[in-house]
């Protein structure tokens, strides 16, 4: 029986190709699993468009691939951190740190999976990275770890105390706008419940006369 693979069986074939097997073999593994389908010439056809879409893709993908590991290769990226205690870093530097800064290096994103770093980089020093797009795509990368310098570690610092500092001030200048406008607010309420007050106060005065001189 002629059957048409539709994917790869190691000692059967290949996907696309088409094979002779057993009825018992086709009809009890191949056909119930998806594995391959009866070789009739419209299914022949149709598999074998499809195996030219998936290469032209794979084509497309490749070439892409190949000018990604152009841009990559020979790259310089630098991190500045702060040192700790024994001439380690900080925290670490990861293969996180090393594909995001790769990516904006390039104007392309790159995979943290892609960045071949086994364990994380914890201290100053030049390193040679390799950045694992194909198993025969393997562009190299240099990755500079440098000793933040005093300077710099006071002017951050300087600016968080700035930026602490200022949303303190927005927060007073809010809650000192928002009293201001709780005591209008309430001045307002009570001015107009004086003046309810005094005009009834007239009126019930108005009515007191005018019974006075109905007397009369």
């Amino acid at each position: 029986m002629k059957v048409v693979l539709l994917e790869d069986l190691p000692g059967k074939g290949k996907a696309g190709e088409i094979k002779e097997v057993s009825k018992g073999y086709a009809r009890n593994f191949l056909l119930p699993r998806g594995l391959a389908l009866v070789a009739t010439p419209t299914v022949i056809k149709q598999v074998e468009s499809n195996l030219e879409k998936e290469k032209l893709e794979e084509s497309i993908d490749r070439d892409k691939l190949v000018e990604l590991a152009q841009q990559i290769e020979g790259k310089e990226i630098r991190f500045k951190t702060r040192m700790g205690a024994g001439e380690r870093l900080f925290g670490s530097i990861t293969a996180a740190d090393v594909a995001e800064e790769l990516s904006q290096a390039i104007g392309s994103v790159v995979d943290k999976k892609k960045i071949d770093i086994e364990k994380s980089l914890r201290k100053t020093g030049s390193y040679e990275v390799a950045v694992k797009l194909a198993s025969d795509l393997n562009p190299q990368i240099t990755v500079a770890i440098e000793e933040e310098a005093e300077k710099e570690t006071e002017k951050k610092a300087g600016k968080k105390a700035e930026k602490k500092t200022e949303k303190k001030t927005e927060k007073k200048a809010e809650k000192k706008t928002e009293k201001e406008a709780e005591k209008k607010a309430k001045k307002k309420v009570e001015k107009k419940a004086e003046k309810k007050a005094k005009k009834k106060a007239e009126k019930k005065t108005e009515k007191g006369k005018g019974k006075g001189k109905g007397k009369d």
